[in-house]
This record gives structure tokens, sequence and C-alpha cells, in this order.
């Protein structure tokens, strides 16, 4: 049978990529458009108003189906505001499946079903009156792959802003989200230069720039480092950490490594689209409560 996790990432990421990477959504305009029909009701059980350790993401009994088949099942989980967060397990276990739930990327995929609930700031993001395009722009996402536009560096910054008609001075916007991306020093005198002449690892922090630009809460990263060589990879990690000071990072990876060195939390999915444990990093890689978490973890399967 074909794993339903990778069946779907090709789909969902080829025939949306663009439009997602600029936070756009066919039909919406997202100039006029707020997030739901008025300010978004945040819960009150979500914690204090600001700062790390309150929820920002939220599923409760979240199950995913690809037709017949049932790709998540029962997930709940508390993601904490302005800390990476990794998502570690088996292929087609779920866990790029869970992270395309959170931004409504699984709209792209005529043959996914949500149901359950999936919060952000206490909001359940696939009510009625949620607009897609507004909700990305606060959950932005960076893919496997780079893929920068063939565009300009300058205008794959700003291709999103322009999308969406954001006001503001572009040039410091700009600057400050390559600073942000560690990428200004490397490209400050080529910002007309294509964005695809650049590395990949270059490319990658271009995407990360230009996901980060339109000033999001949440971003959410597949697997970003995956095609990277080790010192690109190490850019990245570094970058990743220094976003949370900021951001809630949530990412994808296979790299257990890389999840124990760049994660304060990691959820543990394994086959069958179940969520067996989630905790800080440190208590899941040196004492996990479950037994199949620590065979997974120590390479017994996987």
């Amino acid at each position: 049978m074909t794993d339903p996790d990778s069946r779907t990432d090709n789909q969902a990421t080829d025939g949306g990529r663009e439009s997602l990477a600029n936070n756009d959504l066919e039909g919406s305009d997202p100039t006029t458009e707020p997030l739901v029909d008025s300010s978004i009701d945040v819960d009150d059980s979500a914690g204090p108003s600001g700062g790390e350790g309150r929820t920002v993401i939220e599923s409760r009994d979240l199950d995913v189906y690809y037709d017949d088949v049932q790709a998540l099942q029962s997930i709940d989980i508390e993601i904490p505001a302005e800390q990476v967060t990794a998502i570690i397990g088996p292929s087609g276990c779920g866990k790029s499946t869970f992270l395309r739930c959170i931004n409504r990327m699984n709209d792209l995929v005529d043959a996914a079903r949500v149901d359950g609930e999936l919060l952000f700031e206490g909001k359940d993001v696939y009510d009625d009156d949620v607009d897609p395009v507004v909700l990305r722009r606060k959950i932005g996402m960076v893919f496997q792959a780079p893929n920068p536009f063939p565009k300009s560096i300058y205008d794959n910054v700003t291709y999103g802003l322009d999308v969406q008609g954001v006001d503001g001075d572009y040039d410091e916007i700009v600057e400050d989200a390559l600073r942000r991306a560690a990428l200004w020093d490397e490209v400050k005198d080529q910002l007309d230069s294509s964005g695809l002449d650049l590395s990949g690892g270059q490319q990658q922090r271009l995407c990360i720039a230009r996901a980060i630009a339109p000033d999001p809460d949440v971003i959410l990263m597949d697997e970003p480092a995956s095609a990277l060589d080790p010192v690109a990879t190490s850019k990245i990690e570094d970058l990743i950490e220094d976003l949370a000071e900021e951001y809630t990072v949530i990412i994808v990876t296979h790299n257990m490594q890389q999840a124990a060195r760049i994660s304060d939390k990691t959820a543990v999915f394994l086959t069958g689209g179940e969520l067996v444990e989630f905790d800080d990093t440190n208590k899941i890689f040196e004492n996990p409560e479950h037994e199949r978490v620590e065979d997974y973890i120590t390479g017994k399967f996987g």
C-alpha cells in the first residue's frame, strides 16, 4: 500500500507550494479579510497573554484521513510559544500531515479530511469564519527543498508582502528579514541578483526570510535541512535556535540528533499516525516513558 503521508507530500507541496509560500489562496483577498469575522478570540485557558510557556498551538482529538486511509489518530498536543518543538518518527507516521494541518495546507489535497480541533491562540483554524490566507500570514512555512522564485533576492522577500498588500518600508523589511535569516551580510550587495543564483543553503535561508517578512507568530519547517550539506545544515540549525527567541518554531525532522540539538520539546509519532509521547526533549531522549519510543530512539526499529 502506498504510504499516505508520502503519497500526499508531493501532491500538497508541488500543487500548492507557490500559493502557500506566498500565503495566498485562490478566491481570497488578504487585504480585506481578517483572520475571522471579528478579532480573534483567545481562550483564557491558553495561559498568559504573551511570552514563553503559553500554549499557541493545540490539537484535540485530531484525526486526518486521505480517502479511507487514516493518517492521524486522535492527536492531543499543546505546543508552547517561543520554543522549538521537534516532530520525529519513522516515514509514514503522520509528521508532515500534522504540520500541514496547522496552517490548513491540507485544504489543497482533495482526498484529505480533518476531524477534531486544531487551535491557534484558542481559535479553531477550521472554523468557517477563518480566512486561510490570513492564517498563513500568521503561520509561515518553509519546505523541505529550497524553493526561491525566479526573481531577485529583494523581490523574493517582498513577494508575500505585495500579494497581501502590506504597507511599510520594504527596504527596511527586507533588511530585517534577511538579517533574521542570517543572510544579509552575504547578499546585501546583490539584492537585484536572482535568488536562484544562491547556493542551496543560502536559498533555504532566503525562503526563511520570505516566510518571516510578514512577521508571523509561528514558523513551520518540514525537514528544512534534509537537502543541505553539513555546513549549511549547521547554519540552519543555528538560525532555528535564534528564531525561537521571537517565534514559535515547529520542525519535522528525520534526524534525531538534530532534534536533540535544537529543540526544547519533542513529539514522537509512530506507525499508525499515533502521537506516542510528547515531553521535554532531554526527557524524550534520556528517559522516555514508553518502550516503543525508547526502541525508536535507540534504533531498534524505524
